[in-house]
C-alpha cells in the first residue's frame, strides 16, 4: 500500500483564479471535473487530491503522470474517488484506491491510499 497527502491554502487557488480565470482550471481539471467543482474550496480540494495521488504513485506530476491523467469522480453520496487514464494505468497499475478530500480554516487537504 502507498499513501499520499497534500494540503494547499485555498487563497492560493483564489489568486490563480483571479489572475488566470478558466485557463487555470483547464490546466488541471478535466471536463467532467469542471462540472463537479462549484466553489473555490472544491477546486482546491481537487488540486490537493491530484497532488496526493501523484505522491502516492511516487512520481509527482510530470512526464509519467499529468493532471489530466487523473479523473476525480464523486458517487451519489458525494464521496470522491479517482481513475487514471489508460496510459497512466498501464504505467502505475493501480489495483484499488481510497481518496478523502476535506477543507476547513482556509486550507484544503487530500489523502489517498493506493494498492
Amino acid at each position: 500500500m502507498k499513501i499520499g497527502t497534500d494540503i494547499i491554502q485555498i487563497s492560493r487557488i483564489e489568486k490563480s483564479l483571479e489572475k488566470f480565470g478558466d485557463k487555470f482550471k483547464a490546466k488541471f481539471l478535466n471536463d467532467s471535473e469542471l462540472q463537479l467543482v462549484k466553489k473555490t474550496e472544491s477546486i482546491a480540494g481537487f488540486w490537493a487530491a491530484k497532488e496526493a495521488i501523484a505522491k502516492a504513485l511516487g512520481c509527482g506530476i510530470g512526464a509519467d503522470l499529468s493532471f489530466h491523467d487523473i479523473s476525480i469522480k464523486k458517487n451519489e453520496r458525494g464521496a470522491p474517488s479517482f481513475i487514471l487514464s489508460p496510459d497512466a494505468q498501464k504505467i502505475h497499475a493501480v489495483a484499488s484506491s481510497s481518496l478523502s478530500i476535506s477543507h476547513d480554516g482556509g486550507f484544503a487537504i487530500a489523502v489517498v491510499a493506493i494498492t
